[in-house]
């Protein structure tokens, strides 16, 4: 099973776009963001849709038109992110029913439940802790 790239995109973009600002130019195309990720524009206008929907970035259509950060990078933490760009739960139950019969498919579920909340709960604290601003200082 591939790995979800969406959260990684979505820094990437954002984290190029704030480096942009810090440069003086204020808005970037879809094109130039995705020449960053090495990906094709229509995914990156995907991830910056979802980010716009989440108030993390503006558009502007037309002359100049392009994509700006809408806080400071240092307002903008992974987790927010991840909320905006991640429509699936870190991990997920089986698809049908476990054979109720089994006491392990009788337990299972009850037992992960419990693990993968507690996995939930530590992945979204620790992207809490860091900024795009974090992540813009740590990669130059």
């Amino acid at each position: 099973m591939a790995a979800n790239s969406r959260l990684t995109i979505a820094v990437h973009a954002l984290t190029w776009i704030a480096l942009a600002q810090r440069r003086g130019q204020e808005w970037l195309t879809s094109e130039q963001v995705a020449a960053s990720v090495n990906t094709n524009a229509v995914i990156i206008r995907r991830s910056l849709g979802d980010l716009r929907r989440a108030g993390l970035v503006e558009v502007r259509h037309g002359a100049g038109a392009g994509w700006s950060m809408a806080r400071a990078p240092e307002d903008i933490t992974l987790l927010q992110v991840y909320d905006a760009v991640e429509r699936e739960p870190l991990f997920a139950m089986h698809h049908t029913e476990p054979n109720l019969e089994c006491p392990i498919g009788r337990g299972i579920r009850p037992v992960l439940g419990v693990v993968y909340e507690r996995a939930d709960q530590s992945l979204r604290r620790e992207l809490g802790r860091t900024s795009i601003a974090d992540v813009l200082r740590d990669c130059l």
